[in-house]
């Protein structure tokens, strides 16, 4: 099954597992891209760290310490996709950590939202890619079945994409972010926003109306005026 048929059935079916097909050996997933990844193969985050632990899909997988699956609420109406684990990450095992994820924390508390409560943290790739260099598109490619499985799992309302590289990976636009950035992408029954990736803003430490910090802030206050009308509604 393509990722692109993967992504279809699960904007369709929202949570609803179907069993993997018999034809394909689970167990051969981390060892090989050309196994595909359908959709029901997990049902748990543990499930997949365990493959993910021993993934050899793209070359990150040689260098890895640790495979950063994600953190937060796995029943979350928001997930955050950043592009793939620092050296930090790698280390602990936790995606955003160090001063990017303290600011990520930041932002959040900001419109009092936590990771720990309200958001499903993770990457497009799980393996730390060499010097914090952008994954290549062959390993987001090779990574896309984890993340889509973890899309179907916790079935958030609202995806927030940080970075060029999970904008493409996932919605397939080329723009870069400071062009989408705070436009809501709707994608069969999901809200996607695209957001400067808290790296970014550590770069631009200014907060002057039109700056990326003025921006995000803009950016997230509207994330949590449409969780509230989600939230709402149901």
């Amino acid at each position: 099954m393509s990722a692109e048929n993967q992504i279809d059935l699960f904007d369709v079916a929202g949570a609803v597992a179907s069993a993997p097909p018999q034809d394909v050996d689970p167990e051969l997933i981390p060892t090989d891209v050309k196994i595909p990844i359908p959709a029901g193969t997990y049902q748990t985050m543990e499930q997949m760290k365990a493959h993910c632990d021993r993934c050899h899909r793209c070359v990150l997988g040689e260098n890895r310490t640790n495979a950063v699956i994600g953190e937060g609420n796995v029943h979350a109406d928001i997930m955050l996709v950043g592009e793939g684990p620092g050296q930090t990450e790698d280390e602990t095992g936790r995606p955003f950590v160090g001063r990017s994820g303290e600011l990520l924390d930041k932002i959040l508390a900001s419109v009092k939202l936590t990771r720990e409560q309200d958001v499903f943290i993770c990457n497009v790739v799980k393996c730390r890619p060499p010097e914090n260099r952008e994954p290549t598109l062959q390993e987001a490619d090779a990574c896309k079945g984890y993340l889509l499985e973890q899309i179907r799992i916790v079935d958030p309302k609202i995806i927030l994409l940080t970075g060029k590289t999970a904008l493409r990976n996932l919605l397939g636009v080329k723009e870069g972010i400071t062009k989408v950035r705070g436009q809501w992408i709707e994608r069969g029954d999901r809200l996607y926003m695209p957001i400067f990736h808290p790296a970014y803003l550590l770069r631009n430490q200014s907060r002057e109306k039109g700056s990326p910090k003025w921006l995000m802030w803009q950016d997230i206050q509207a994330v949590r005026v449409k969780l509230d009308e989600i939230q709402a509604q149901s």
